[in-house]
């Protein structure tokens, strides 16, 4: 049977909620309006669920340009690309990017929520971050994402995974962008180009966990046994660390939609 595209979430703002789509435009940085915002400290130093399980928690939508932040019991926040603050600079990971601050009560929000001083930034089209260029063309660029424009996995994967684990985990756990169905558990893991929809992507690096995939994304915590990267660990195990799914680059633009055929170009 060939593989399908069977699901797409994007997450405008790092580390919050999925956003599940039936279509979705496919830019040079990824999906359109994924990880274009973020929060960061009173250091400006990004902010994600691995220190903040309760990021998990908050839904971010797109309403066209516009960000909207909620969570159940403290109301929700709309942010307008229109109306952005100053430029600052901000670290990601071992990048320096200099991004727009979005609006005080947005700060403020936010900061509530998470019990400490916080900003919440946006990615414009003025800054430009490289992707590792040990696994990538020249010119290649990511948005606020760890490290490359998309994240592909099989149902297949999950399944696998899920079978030997005695509570099942949800897929989002792994935060993907794209998820497919595949015959065999990890067959992406020897795909190298795929067309999916209008768009061909290069599959360039199988992604390397941390321990995101611990916390449950319905509650906002950790599981204590830590699972299930533990039992990952069993048997997706290599040299740089656990792997589960794909690191994409697009090599076009277009539409995409649940239902695509996923081509696998090599």
């Amino acid at each position: 049977m060939p593989s399908t595209l069977s699901a797409i979430h994007r997450y405008p703002c790092k580390s919050s909620a999925a956003e599940s789509l039936a279509i979705a435009v496919v830019e040079p940085l990824g999906l359109a309006g994924d990880r274009r915002w973020m929060a960061v400290d009173a250091n400006a130093r990004f902010i994600t669920a691995r220190e903040h399980g309760v990021m998990w928690l908050i839904s971010a939508t797109l309403d066209g340009d516009v960000l909207q932040l909620a969570c159940d019991g403290r109301g929700s926040m709309r942010v307008d690309p229109s109306e952005l603050g100053e430029r600052i600079d901000v670290t990601l990971w071992k990048d320096r990017l200099s991004v727009r601050t979005g609006s005080k009560s947005a700060d403020a929000w936010m900061s509530e929520f998470l019990g400490q001083p916080v900003r919440v930034v946006h990615l414009d089209a003025q800054t430009h971050r490289a992707t590792d260029p040990d696994h990538s063309q020249p010119g290649d660029e990511v948005s606020l994402a760890d490290g490359y424009p998309l994240l592909l996995i099989s149902q297949a994967s999950l399944n696998g995974l899920n079978a030997r684990l005695d509570q099942p985990v949800s897929m989002l756990r792994f935060r993907p962008n794209l998820v497919v169905s595949a015959d065999v558990a990890h067959d992406e893991d020897d795909w190298r180009r795929i067309r999916i929809g209008e768009v061909e992507f290069d599959l360039v690096k199988q992604c390397i966990r941390c321990v995101l995939p611990t916390v449950d994304p319905q509650t906002g915590v950790r599981d204590p046994s830590g699972e299930p990267l533990r039992t990952l660990m069993q048997y997706r195990r290599s040299p740089k660390g656990v792997t589960f799914g794909q690191n994409l680059i697009p090599r076009g633009t277009g539409v995409i939609e649940v239902g695509d055929t996923v081509e696998i170009l090599a």
